[in-house]
């Protein structure tokens, strides 16, 4: 497995981290520690969570995903050989969550106190901001819309709160995820106009259908060191082909939840199918050519990858030894220049 440094904080991640939000909706605690057996015995030493997980959200599941962490990690022990990452929650229509989640310092605490008691540890590695509290564009909304947003809390409260838990010895490092531009230049400034721990990573989406990170948020990560946790590197699972056609895999995240919709439709499946055709041209598993594509690029420092089984975890764990000829690269700009991110 190789490793890459996450920013500026020491810390050296797999360059395949494993995705966990599944685990107590689609996977069981059993099926969840097994994941994790595996991808420690493969190298990964990278796990990220969230508080809200996992998905869909549900008053009746929320935090079973950090639990089964938890479970595993005092029946395993070894706290150090992982770094574990989890998420406080943005602005959602989520009452059974401190009646209605936001970012401010209340909010920020209480979600960690609530993450580390159900992950049965004293820390967590990488403390991340899921999404902003102020009104932006995130989750695949076109079209900015100026808004009325006093109830958020600014960014220096979010801050200023993360930066505390750092002091406490409750959260090693701090990070953004579904984050802007200018969200991650102001979280910058305020931590070098006061002083506080700098943000070390941002988790955005990157795959093939939507390399809108490239546009503002790579010259961040390459300038700043602020570099990217990629998700859904598969685009839901878009990417390996099964859903080509219509198809319905039994069991599949697209074909149980209907509200999974931005990596769907026409022009999506038409980018797609492109992708798949050129992945076999050259003898490559989809899947792997798309997982191989996000692993190559010098922002990325970890690709979360999610599963719902251990040949499926095994098969994306592969596409770490995978390197893209030119042709094959050049093909997937290719794609990208006739299709460009269908799927923002």
């Amino acid at each position: 497995m190789k490793y890459r440094e996450l920013g500026a904080s020491g810390l050296k991640v797999s360059l395949i981290g494993l995705g966990t939000m599944t685990w107590g909706e689609q996977n069981s605690e059993a099926q969840a520690h097994a994941q994790l057996d595996f991808a420690v015995a493969q190298g990964v030493n990278f796990i990220d969570a969230a508080e809200m997980y996992p998905v869909p959200p549900r008053a009746e599941t929320q935090g079973r995903t950090e639990q089964y962490i938890g479970t595993w990690l005092k029946k395993r022990g070894g706290r150090e050989r992982v770094i574990l990452a989890t998420k406080v929650t943005g602005p959602a229509d989520f009452p059974w969550l401190r009646g209605g989640p936001r970012l401010s310092r209340a909010h920020v605490v209480q979600a960690l106190d609530a993450s580390l008691r159900r992950l049965q540890t004293g820390y967590v590695d990488l403390y991340q901001v899921h999404w902003p509290d102020r009104n932006t564009n995130y989750f695949g909304k076109l079209g900015y819309v100026e808004a009325r947003d006093e109830d958020a809390a600014p960014v220096e409260e979010t801050l200023g709160a993360l930066a505390d838990l750092v002091k406490a010895g409750k959260v090693r490092h701090a990070g953004v995820s579904n984050e802007t531009p200018w969200g991650l230049g102001e979280y910058l400034r305020l931590a070098r106009e006061k002083s506080w721990p700098r943000v070390v990573s941002i988790q955005n989406p990157y795959n093939l259908l939507n390399r809108s990170f490239e546009v503002g948020l790579a010259e961040f990560a390459h300038r700043e060191r602020v570099p990217l946790i990629a998700y859904s590197p598969l685009a839901f699972g878009v990417l390996s082909g099964k859903y080509l056609g219509g198809a319905k895999p039994a069991g599949a995240r697209l074909t149980l939840f209907s509200r999974f919709q931005r990596y769907t439709g026409a022009v999506a499946e038409g980018a797609a199918r492109d992708y798949v055709e050129l992945a076999r041209r050259h003898g490559l598993d989809p899947a792997q050519m798309a997982l191989a594509y996000v692993n190559s690029r010098t922002f990325v420092a970890s690709t979360l990858v999610g599963a719902t089984t251990l040949e499926q975890l095994q098969s994306d764990f592969s596409s770490e030894k995978l390197e893209l000829s030119r042709e094959v690269i050049d093909g997937i700009d290719a794609i990208h220049r006739r299709c460009s991110n269908p799927c923002p």
